[in-house]
């Protein structure tokens, strides 16, 4: 979570946090665990059945969702989260349990660097799955079923 102190609600550092994160949640699957859930949820109800999705996202979710096949690439996607986790523990601290702004500024603004840390990990990750030309897509089709492909220039399946 941002740092919701006054000092950081800032519109430019609002943005370039969240831009971090997005990447973060992208890269080490928790998006992808999201979508799906969200999917299989839309088909269970079109087949008139009840289910509710329960998400816990931890660094084995990293391994089952995050699709990386370079294990180089699934150390840094793994980093990256239990980086973020820590930042959201001490952004957390920062925000709620620290009322001298001299601690709390720098707590907050130390969360802060570990997400851009851990956003440039993620980059990182991403981009050896470039390299190897090995990135997992998946598209949506018209009618709203999931396609997938690893090669950047093979159609999706």
């Amino acid at each position: 979570m941002i740092g919701a102190r006054r000092e950081f609600l800032d519109p430019i550092e609002m943005a370039i946090f969240n831009s971090d994160m997005l990447k973060i949640l992208s890269v080490t699957g928790a998006l992808r665990a999201v979508y799906e859930a969200i999917d299989q949820t839309i088909s269970s109800l079109k087949e008139g059945k009840k289910n509710l999705p329960r998400i816990v996202f931890d660094k084995d979710g990293v391994m089952g969702y995050s699709g990386l096949k370079n294990p180089y690439a699934l150390s840094k996607a793994i980093a990256s989260h239990i980086i973020a986790e820590q930042a959201g523990k001490l952004s957390i601290e920062a925000c709620f349990k620290t009322h001298n702004p001299e601690e709390y500024i720098i707590k907050s603004s130390s969360s802060h660097e570990m997400i851009r840390i851990s956003s440039k990990l993620a980059e990182e990750a991403r981009e050896i799955e470039k390299t190897n030309d090995s990135v997992l897509r998946n598209p949506h089709t018209k009618e709203g079923r999931i396609l997938s492909k690893r090669k950047l220039l093979e159609k999706p399946k």
